[in-house]
C-alpha cells in the first residue's frame, strides 16, 4: 500500500518509530514537501508541520509523500514517513494518488485525522478531515488554468469542500469565496492566515548599494517577484510604470521583474516589445531565494498589483524587509496589507502610475508606510498560522 520506512532506515535519519503510546495518530498529505522545489503551499506545510509535530510530542504523524522523501521534512521522532506511488503530478494521478493511495492507507491504518495542507481530500475514506483551501481563483479565472486542471477542479473541489470536517483558508476574502460557491456553512471555515519566510529582512545602507550596483546599475527600482501569468497583471504594471516615466522626466527608477515567464503571455510581450522605457525594465528570471531576499530588501517598491490573490505573501515580505508595498485594491490585499500598503487599480494603469508618483515625489510619505509596514508585517507569523491550524485539528479531533 505505501512504503512505510523500517527501522534501520529511520535510525539513518535519526527518526525513531512511534510506538503504540501516542495520544493521536493523524496523516498528513506532505507531497509537496520536495527539497529545492517548493511553492507557496509547500512552504505553508512546512513551516504549519514543523510547529505542530515540535509542539505536540504525544501524537503520532504519518507523514504521505509521493515520493523519497529528504530528512529535513522529518521534524521529530512522532514523525511517521510513508511513500505512497504514483507521483501525484496530473489530474489523473491526484484521483489515483489521493482516491486509491491515500485512500486505502488512510483506512488500513484507523487515523484519527487526516490533514491535507493543499486543499485535496480522499472521498473515499470515512477518516475525519481538515483541508486547507487557499484560495479558489480558477472561480474567478478559469481561462487561466489549463484545461484538465480546470476540469478537475470544478468536479472535485466543491466535493472536497462538503467533504472536509473542516476547512482552514489564509483570509476573510477566500472564506467568502468558499461559502459563496460551495455554499459551506461558514461556521465549518477556519481562517489561519499565512506569513512571510523569516529570510527576509532589511540591509543595511551599504548593502542595498551594492544591490542597485549589480542589478540596475545604482539606480533605485521597483520590484514584482512572482510567475508571470495574466492573473498577476504584470501588463498593468508595466505600463503604468510606462506612464509613471513619461510624466516625471526626473525620475530614475527602473523596473526589476524576478520571475519565470508561464503561458499565455502573448498580450504582455506585444506591451513590453511596445514600451517607451523598455530598456528600464530588467528582467532576471527565477531567482534563488537568497537573491529574492536582496533584491526586495534593496528596492525603492514592491509591486503587487495583482488581480486576485486569496493571500499574497510578497507585499509582507517587503514590509518585513522595511521597503513600502505598492498593492491592488482587488480580493484578499486590502485585507492583508491594511494601512500599510499603498492601493492601486488593478485595471487602471494611470492609477498605478499614480501609486509609483506619490511615493517618487513624498519620501515622508514613503518612510511612513515603511513604519506601517513594520508593524503590519509583525502580526502575520508562521507561529500565530501554526496555532490556528492546529486549533481546527483540535476541534474535528474533540468531535469524534
Amino acid at each position: 500500500m505505501g512504503i512505510i520506512y523500517p527501522r534501520r532506515a529511520l535510525r539513518r535519519m535519526h527518526i525513531k518509530q512511534p510506538q503504540m503510546s501516542y495520544r493521536y495518530k493523524i496523516a498528513v498529505n506532505t507531497r509537496l514537501l520536495i527539497k529545492d522545489k517548493m511553492d507557496g503551499i509547500g512552504y505553508f506545510t512546512y513551516e504549519t508541520m514543523r510547529r505542530i509535530v515540535q509542539w505536540n510530542p504525544d501524537i503520532a504523524f504519518h507523514f504521505l509523500f509521493d515520493r523519497t522523501p529528504d530528512e529535513m521534512f522529518l521534524f521529530g521522532p512522532n514523525v511517521v514517513p510513508v511513500t505512497l506511488h504514483p507521483q501525484a503530478r496530473h489530474p489523473f494521478l491526484w484521483y489515483l494518488w489521493f482516491e486509491w493511495s491515500v485512500a486505502g492507507y488512510l483506512r488500513q491504518h484507523d487515523f484519527d485525522l487526516f490533514l491535507s495542507p493543499d486543499g485535496y481530500c480522499s472521498l473515499r475514506s470515512g477518516t475525519p478531515t481538515v483541508a486547507v483551501m487557499h484560495d479558489i481563483a480558477y472561480e474567478h479565472y478559469p481561462q487561466y488554468v489549463p484545461y484538465l486542471v480546470r476540469a478537475y477542479y470544478k468536479y472535485f473541489m466543491p466535493r472536497y469542500a462538503a467533504h472536509a470536517s473542516c476547512i482552514a483558508t489564509v483570509s476573510e476574502y477566500s472564506k467568502t469565496d468558499i461559502v459563496r460557491y460551495y455554499s459551506t456553512d461558514p461556521a465549518k471555515i477556519d481562517i489561519v492566515y499565512s506569513a512571510a519566510k523569516s529570510i527576509f529582512q532589511p540591509d543595511t545602507e551599504a548593502e542595498i548599494a551594492a544591490t542597485r550596483a549589480q542589478y540596475a546599475g545604482g539606480h533605485p527600482y521597483l520590484i514584482f517577484v512572482g510567475s508571470i501569468h495574466p492573473r498577476k497583471n504584470l501588463k498593468n504594471m508595466l505600463l503604468g510604470f510606462e506612464l509613471h516615466r513619461s510624466s516625471r522626466p526626473d525620475s530614475r527608477l527602473k523596473f526589476i521583474v524576478a520571475g519565470a515567464f508561464g503561458w499565455q503571455n502573448s498580450e504582455l510581450k506585444q506591451v513590453i516589445e511596445s514600451m517607451r522605457y523598455r530598456n528600464e525594465v530588467i528582467f532576471l528570471g527565477r531567482q534563488s531565494e537568497s537573491d529574492l531576499a536582496r533584491l526586495i530588501a534593496g528596492a525603492f517598491a514592491l509591486m503587487y498589483v495583482s488581480v486576485f490573490e486569496g493571500f499574497g505573501v510578497p507585499p509582507l515580505e517587503a514590509m518585513q524587509s522595511h521597503v513600502p508595498a505598492i498593492s491592488s485594491t482587488t480580493s484578499s490585499l486590502p485585507e492583508i496589507g491594511g494601512d500599510a500598503a499603498l492601493y492601486a487599480d488593478p485595471h487602471n494603469p494611470q492609477s498605478i502610475s499614480d501609486a509609483i508618483s506619490h511615493l517618487w515625489e513624498d519620501p515622508s510619505r514613503r518612510a511612513k508606510m515603511i513604519e506601517r509596514g513594520i508593524s503590519r508585517a509583525s502580526i502575520f507569523t508562521w507561529d500565530r498560522t501554526a496555532t490556528l491550524l492546529w486549533r481546527c485539528c483540535e476541534k474535528v479531533l474533540s468531535d469524534q
